[in-house]
């Protein structure tokens, strides 16, 4: 997954402004920065912070998914929340590659053509695969992980997942799109939800309002469902290979400290892999969560922020490796 693209070659444009349409929320900003063959929306939160991180969210999410999480933590870290290619306000990428790999290829480039690593690299569901692909092939570039339910291969996956992998089959996305048309964006967000949510009904009006209003708005987008199953796709096969380019296998590569999260009520990734990932990492701790489901950074980001805070206290750096200074 390297480059060899220096910095300066690699990143053509970066717009001071949002991309058209794309709001900033209290103390935020929107950039976009323009790579050969890629454009990315990057969602910023400097506050008093010094150490770069960078946050990668899961299938059908974007970047907002973070700005909870980077409100409680920019005091201590310059974070800034991509919106992956075909996701939030990124367009697709030129080559229509939406495999995990191909997320990770664009992560990476980012990171080499700002020259921001090594970074603490966060990364939730199809972000947490992609952060693992990045510090398993890249360790340079990272300093700690944070995982929050990590799309990693879960064979049989649970019943109530079963529904999302089948996305991914050809001519499964036009039957939904034909079947949810009449839906309006409540429902569709309702069902969302319902989903990703350990307590969906303890979501605020404002929260749910918000969902809406963005679902809506890249429902329209021509690319919306491409890129969605694509990208599911991607996963589905990232769950099938084996040996050195497994995800586990990488997983037992990472060098650097991880933080795992998992919620007992996620209804995508089981709490049973919380186990699993507990091992495969070799130097990680563990946050599990009772009442969380599938994006624990949305649902509890005070009882995560607190863990990502331990992990940075935990950790001492001397300039070239992180190493644990503390029990795990």
């Amino acid at each position: 997954m390297s480059s060899t693209e220096s910095p300066e070659a690699a990143v053509l444009t970066t717009a001071p402004v949002p991309p058209s349409g794309a709001r900033a929320g209290d103390g935020e900003t929107v950039r976009e920065v323009t790579l050969p063959g890629l454009t990315l929306t990057l969602r910023s939160r400097t506050g008093t912070g010094g150490d770069p991180a960078v946050f990668v969210h899961g299938l059908g999410g974007s970047s907002t998914n973070w700005s909870a999480l980077m409100r409680l933590l920019d005091d201590r870290l310059a974070c800034e929340a991509v919106d992956l290619p075909g996701f939030g306000y990124s367009p697709p990428p030129d080559d229509g590659d939406y495999s995990v790999s191909g997320h990770a290829r664009a992560v990476l480039r980012l990171l080499e053509a700002d020259g921001r690593g090594p970074v603490h690299l966060f990364g939730n569901s199809l972000g947490g695969a992609v952060a693992t692909k990045i510090a398993a092939a890249r360790p340079d570039l990272v300093r700690t992980l944070t995982l929050v339910s990590p799309a990693l291969p879960e064979i049989p996956p649970q019943r109530s997942a079963l529904p999302t992998g089948l996305f991914g089959l050809p001519g499964i996305p036009a039957l939904v799109a034909r079947a949810t048309r009449d839906w309006d964006a409540q429902r569709r967000t309702r069902e969302l939800v319902a989903l990703c949510y350990g307590q969906p009904d303890e979501v605020s009006e404002a929260d749910f309002a918000e969902h809406a209003g963005e679902y809506e708005r890249r429902l329209a987008l021509p690319y919306f469902w491409d890129a969605l199953s694509r990208s599911t796709r991607g996963v589905v096969d990232a769950y099938t290979l084996g040996g050195q380019q497994s995800l586990w296998r990488q997983a037992e590569r990472v060098l650097a400290p991880t933080l795992l999260v998992y919620g007992r009520q996620d209804r995508l990734v089981s709490f049973r892999m919380a186990a699993r990932a507990s091992r495969a990492f070799r130097d990680s701790r563990l946050l599990a969560l009772t009442d969380s489901g599938h994006v624990a950074m949305m649902e509890h980001p005070v009882l995560v922020a607190r863990a990502v805070r331990e992990l940075l206290d935990d950790t001492a750096y001397d300039g070239t490796a992180y190493t644990d200074g503390g029990p795990k």
